[in-house]
């Protein structure tokens, strides 16, 4: 669009606006609506606050209209006002690390048909989807750019309005373009490469380290890799330029309660201001994204009939003293301030104990203890166990942890009766894990981790491990990974992560058949609560997910074929249950519960899943949405006069986990009859 189309009609709407006509004013407003939602909806990766800024943003303009000398620079005035507002957004929330950037989602619009039912658009679907998440590796600064330069490739934005917005030169936009493009360029082939099978094995290496987020500085570390190494170098071969497939994805639809305010603008903008509008109940304006909010059409895969998941039975272990752990219970809600404690009962006799005024010198008796887990971990044996003893503990190097148990005789590491170990890892360099696991065997239970200034605890191609009655908080990365091929057989049961810069649990980055996570809480991590990442099947049953910043529970994988059972999820900035758009196969949620979270209930478009027996109430998004084809049955959208009102109660209960892990029962989403998690300690 240039600007001799679009200025005379433009001028004389400005002038009869600024003369103080109503109806003027407010065609100006709904007019470039689109434009300006589209333009921070892009570059603010699809935040809940994308209305609010939306809102401020044309707020202004219509304080400031008055004020504008040149008509027919009215739509440079305005973006520039929006690009301003993006930039006080970032730089607030910046500050409010509470807030997050959700996951890439891109969602079904039956508006958006861009796509070619022929075999070549497989591919270029597949690379949409791979420069969506390439966006996730670019900075704030770039992210701002490529949301403006998205609409010039469309044609809504000239050069000389990106310019303006930028407020720098057109020679110099045309720079700054050029720029961010070669750094996206960069992404998509980190991502490429992360993606390709077989993986090359000295990408690998370099990731072990990765905590599994895309930054700038690892796209940096990653893309030098990709550049010079012959594997990854060839998986960039046939890549689709970026304006091309950005051309191919539709507009994000505006929200029709944001939109309506664009009839009487300069009365309803600014006490809509007072409050957060719900976003849109519908699946064509639930639009959030990771790098980029987009929405597509596509079509599906064809259903495929779930992969069962046969929980493994819980171990119970042999170590003497050790004390035998019931089935793990659906955990109830503690409050969102409470201080979480996980401490059971432990071991009551041990062969190994450390102690915080132990000595590494010492022999590690009741009398004489270590002072370090690193140290009991380098000289314990087959069938014995480690205990602690109370106190903090402050982790000075990373514990590697690497003597395998068996299957007749297993490694315990535990607190020691009912002292609370806690062990603090702030005075760690932000390279180093606080734990580094590679074991078969093992069962680690009442310990607290925390302040790791990376990972906390890093399970890397474990067997048969159980982890159990820990607490992880207030770490950077993560609370826990369990990660790399040939992790199996693994279970995390009744554990707290918390309060973590990234992600609460991750099972990421591999493959391996028989984990199971079970009865655990995720809550007030910046990023989502559980993250999977995995190439097979995963056991997610009797968790809560709450006060995350991100989704509560992330499914993917290559493909995602994850099993949910009564599950719950409240309360996060997010969904309460997404696949990230990518490929499922099997992927079945049964007897869920999502509530109250900022975006859909469950948004699972990347692939046929099975949903039967869950429950979506009040969510800022739709309850559901779902890829074409996906068996439902016995769901609460499916029926009629679903409510919060069949809750028996809609308040969180406060109280920490009882000794032995479980907690209390709760009526606290709970319904008398119907679908939904259980929220019950069996």
């Amino acid at each position: 669009m240039t600007q001799s189309q679009i200025a005379p009609d433009l001028v004389r709407l400005v002038r009869t606006a600024q003369s103080g006509d109503a109806a003027a004013r407010d065609a100006l407003i709904a007019q470039h609506l689109p434009l300006i939602y589209n333009i921070i909806g892009r570059a603010l990766d699809g935040h809940p606050d994308v209305d609010d800024v939306v809102q401020e943003t044309m707020l202004r303009a219509v304080r400031g209209l008055d004020g504008l000398r040149e008509p027919v620079r009215f739509r440079s005035w305005l973006v520039t006002i929006a690009y301003r507002q993006i930039q006080l957004h970032l730089r607030a929330r910046r500050t409010n690390r509470d807030r997050t950037v959700p996951a890439p989602l891109d969602v079904p619009d039956p508006d958006g048909d861009f796509a070619e039912r022929a075999t070549a658009e497989i591919v270029v679907a597949d690379q949409r989807r791979e420069l969506i998440e390439a966006t996730h590796w670019l900075d704030d600064q770039d992210r701002r750019l490529l949301g403006l330069w998205w609409q010039e490739a469309a044609g809504e934005l000239t050069r000389t309005e990106l310019a303006a917005a930028l407020e720098v030169p057109p020679k110099h936009a045309a720079v700054r373009v050029q720029r961010m493009k070669a750094q996206l360029d960069a992404a998509r082939g980190v991502v490429r490469a992360l993606r390709s099978r077989p993986r090359c094995p000295e990408l690998m290496a370099q990731v072990r380290r990765w905590n599994g987020v895309a930054d700038p500085l690892w796209r940096k570390r990653l893309g030098r890799h990709v550049r010079e190494c012959q594997q990854c170098t060839l998986g960039r071969h046939g890549l689709v330029a970026p304006e091309e497939l950005l051309l191919g994805i539709a507009a994000l639809p505006v929200p029709a309660a944001l939109a309506a305010l664009a009839t009487g603008a300069a009365t309803k903008l600014a006490p809509a201001l007072s409050h957060k509008l719900l976003a849109v109940a519908a699946v064509a304006s639930v639009a959030v994204g990771g790098g980029i909010v987009y929405a597509v059409n596509y079509s599906p895969a064809p259903a495929r009939p779930p992969v069962a998941v046969a929980p493994p039975a819980v171990v119970r272990p042999s170590a003497p003293g050790a004390v035998a752990q019931s089935r793990a219970a659906v955990p109830a809600s503690a409050s969102p301030t409470a201080r979480p404690v996980v401490v059971g009962t432990g071991v009551q006799r041990a062969d190994i104990y450390v102690a915080p005024g132990g000595s590494d010198q010492g022999d590690g008796s009741l009398g004489k203890p270590y002072a370090t887990l690193d140290k009991a971990a380098e000289v314990v044996r087959p069938g014995q166990t480690i205990a602690l003893r109370g106190g903090v503990y402050d982790v000075s190097s990373e514990i590697s942890i690497s003597v395998n148990g068996t299957s007749a005789r297993r490694i315990t590491v535990s607190n020691y009766r009912d002292e609370r170990p806690i062990l603090d890892a702030a005075g760690l360099p932000d390279t180093d894990w606080a734990i580094e696991q590679s074991t078969a065997y093992w069962t680690v239970q009442g310990l607290e981790i925390r302040n790791a200034p990376s990972h906390a605890l890093v399970c890397s191609g474990c067997r048969n491990n159980v982890f159990q009655r820990l607490t992880l908080r207030s770490n950077t990365r993560a609370g826990m990974m369990l990660r790399d091929p040939g992790t199996t057989g693994n279970q995390v049961l009744n554990s707290d992560f918390s309060g973590s810069e990234g992600i609460g649990l991750g099972v990421q980055f591999g493959s391996g058949t028989g984990n199971v996570v079970r009865g655990n809480r995720f809550f007030g991590n910046r990023l989502a609560g559980l993250d999977l990442k995995f190439d097979s099947a995963v056991l997610v049953e009797g968790n809560w997910s709450y006060d995350n910043g991100g989704s509560g529970f992330v499914l993917t994988g290559e493909p995602a074929s994850h099993q949910l059972r009564d599950n719950a999820a409240w309360d996060n900035g997010s969904h309460g249950f997404t696949d990230d758009a990518g490929p499922t196969e099997g992927l079945a949620l049964t007897d869920n519960t999502a509530f109250r979270n900022r975006g859909s209930g469950f948004a699972l478009p990347g692939g046929a899943a099975t949903l039967r027996s869950n429950v979506a109430v009040g969510n800022t998004g739709e309850p559901a949405g779902l890829a074409p084809d996906s068996p439902q049955a016995g769901n609460s959208w499916q029926q009629s006069g679903w409510t919060a009102d069949r809750f028996r109660s809609t308040t969180p209960p406060p109280g920490p986990r009882g000794p032995d892990g479980r907690l209390p029962r709760t009526d606290f989403l709970v319904t008398d009859s119907g679908p939904g998690a259980t929220m019950t300690a069996d």
